[in-house]
């Protein structure tokens, strides 16, 4: 398995270059079809474009070619490097995003229980100092410690869609049909 702290520190300063926030470096996939995955987004929109993709691909790539023929390859075995944007339902990994992202609805799941629970679903009603606070269906509330989360994210619903604005809406309302004359 890849030491994801070595990963990150190799990724960031790339993203960073670029002008991208890291969201997330992730390794999985197991033997059968092992996968680097990097998430970045541009501060400003929270997004990321293809064209990003593609230049952070790269320069993640330049990167760990160079420490492979160097003898320093951080990953040992073939992989697949898939650069992308979170998305909508985006994985929450950073403090800021349990802030920026408090009034929608979250799945949260713990590295080991507490009281009894291991996962979470909720209306994420935010971050404070270093306890993520979830308001579930039964109006119970669930102050979690950051550090005690394995994994979280947003649900997709109808007001995240309306809280998240494309980049472009370009060409949105355009229609093309084929097969017809």
């Amino acid at each position: 398995m890849a030491d994801l702290d070595v990963l990150n520190a190799i990724i960031a300063p790339e993203a960073e270059a670029m002008g991208l926030l890291l969201v997330r470096v992730a390794f999985f996939g197991g033997e059968s079809d092992p996968t680097l995955q990097v998430m970045a987004e541009r501060p400003e929109t929270r997004q990321l474009t293809i064209d990003d993709c593609a230049d952070l691909s790269r320069r993640i790539s330049v990167q760990l070619d160079a420490l492979e023929e160097a003898g320093k390859d951080p990953i040992e075995q073939a992989y697949r490097l898939e650069v992308s944007s979170p998305g909508i339902d985006r994985p929450l990994t950073r403090r800021s995003d349990f802030a920026d992202w408090a009034g929608h609805e979250a799945k949260v799941a713990l590295k080991e229980k507490l009281n009894g629970r291991q996962r979470f679903n909720g209306l994420l009603v935010g971050i404070d100092g270093d306890v993520v606070t979830i308001l579930d269906k039964e109006e119970a509330l669930h102050k979690l410690p950051f550090d005690a989360i394995d994994t979280a994210k947003l649900v997709l619903t109808d007001k995240l869609i309306a809280a998240t604005v494309p980049l472009s809406a370009e060409g949105a309302d355009e229609l093309e049909e084929e097969g017809q004359d």
